[in-house]
């Protein structure tokens, strides 16, 4: 489960290795909460646990490292 690298705080960013053949997009995890985003555009796909201010959060840290999120998935699963 390979997880995007230096992004600050309390959330994991990472893919599945087997997802790489659905659009790119990233899954978040903090403690027993996870949700997953769609990357462009960035979009929710799907919530198990996060509250909608935590989701508009997660949202916006996504939108700050949205070019290291992206090279982290092409560097995983290619162009």
């Amino acid at each position: 489960m390979p997880t995007v690298p230096d992004i600050p705080g309390p959330y994991r960013f990472f893919f599945y290795s087997f997802d790489c053949q659905e659009p790119t997009h990233v899954h978040v995890r903090r403690e027993r909460m996870v949700c997953k985003f769609w990357l462009t555009p960035v979009v929710l796909s799907a919530n198990h646990g996060f509250s909608s201010r935590e989701l508009n959060r997660v949202r916006a840290i996504i939108l700050d490292n949205l070019a290291r999120i992206l090279e982290a998935w092409h560097d995983h699963c290619g162009e």
